[in-house]
């Protein structure tokens, strides 16, 4: 390691060079990945918010819940109990004077089940009426306040925000919470329909009834508009560049190492054993990779805070461990491909004796 430290220190410019191409792909990697990651979570942040396990849906819904009904006479024939909860979910524009349209997915729920109560209020209380709603935190970016008067769609009816809830959205679209019969007038039925579906929470729960089919939340999420689309897209980009990324790094360590083989003849020379020399260029890579990787992931973590709330971005820990991993891995395998020369050198060869 003493040797590493010093011959960077001397050869200030050459490895600075190099952990500043660490630092840009590693910092191009990292963006990308959290941008995926906050994409994905924008997608389903509701539904993890329910912390559910299955969903219920009309069987002809084609695993959509905006496309289900579920009439009365079908729910009844269902038992539910206190892990199960009705939803209704209708696409709607919410508009307040003087501030935007929002495009939004409302979703009416029953205030004495479980959903209701496992979402979380940031401002003001949840709605206890037909005529009283819950939003999204991004509403707040819009200009919207508690209080204010919304209408949804087309219609003339007025809706009172009485609530803000943190990380509410729902297929990249902001989450407007309602009663279910709040729901029915914006869907246009009647109240013959019960929900668009019903949530569980019970790994166990199964229904026979005829009309309705029970997917788990995982497959219901993959069903979701462009999620699994948006994703593959994702992984196939990102996994090319780490590829890419790989590649790069290891061949620059290769040419680096290669290039100090008459510096490494001159200490075989002087009986510095091999696995000195060994150890110190491995040592050498390490420093350079987690150097360029700590300075990378601090670029990522002041774009994330600096960039404004409607950019998808999250900073995931787990995610960007794993992508530090797997650089560091290939910066140890780019300095140990020439080990097999360097364990080989012959000083009088490469001094031109």
């Amino acid at each position: 390691m003493f040797l590493a430290l010093k011959e960077i220190r001397h050869e200030k410019l050459r490895y600075g060079l190099i952990i500043g191409m660490i630092v840009l792909v590693s910092y191009l990697v990292f963006v990308l990945s959290e941008l995926a990651y906050g994409l994905a979570q924008q997608n389903t942040q509701a539904i993890s918010s329910w912390n559910a396990s299955k969903v219920v849906l009309n069987s002809d819904a084609n695993d959509s819940l905006s496309q289900s009904l579920i009439t009365k006479q079908t729910a009844d024939k269902v038992k539910l109990t206190a892990h199960e909860a009705y939803i209704g979910q209708a696409g709607v524009v919410a508009k307040a004077k003087g501030q935007a349209k929002l495009s939004a997915q409302f979703l009416g729920i029953n205030q004495s089940q479980f959903i209701y109560k496992r979402v979380k209020v940031t401002a003001g209380h949840k709605p206890t009426t037909n005529h009283q709603i819950m939003v999204d935190d991004s509403f707040k970016d819009n200009g919207y306040r508690l209080g204010d008067k919304v209408t949804l769609n087309s219609t003339d009816t007025q809706y009172k925000i009485v609530g803000f809830t943190h990380n509410a959205k729902l297929s990249v679209a902001p989450v407007i919470y309602g009663t279910l019969g709040t729901w029915r007038t914006l869907s246009h039925v009647t109240s013959d329909f019960q929900a668009s579906g019903i949530i569980t929470n019970r790994d166990s729960f199964k229904t026979k009834t005829s009309g309705l089919s029970t997917l788990t939340m995982g497959k219901f999420i993959n069903k979701l508009p462009g999620y699994s689309a948006q994703n593959t897209t994702f992984t196939f980009m990102i996994g090319f560049l780490m590829i890419i990324a790989m590649v790069v790094i290891a061949v620059f360590l290769y040419i680096l190492t290669m290039q100090k083989l008459p510096n490494y003849a001159v200490l075989r020379a002087q009986g510095i054993p091999a696995k000195v020399l060994v150890t110190t260029t491995v040592s050498q890579a390490l420093v350079l990779v987690i150097g360029g990787l700590a300075i990378g992931a601090t670029l990522t973590l002041a774009t994330v805070l600096a960039l404004p709330a409607g950019v998808p971005m999250s900073f995931n820990v787990p995610l960007l461990a794993g992508v530090t991993g797997g650089i560091l891995l290939t910066g140890v395998i780019g300095a140990l491909i020439p080990v097999k020369v360097i364990l080989n050198v012959d000083p009088v060869s490469v001094m031109g004796g």
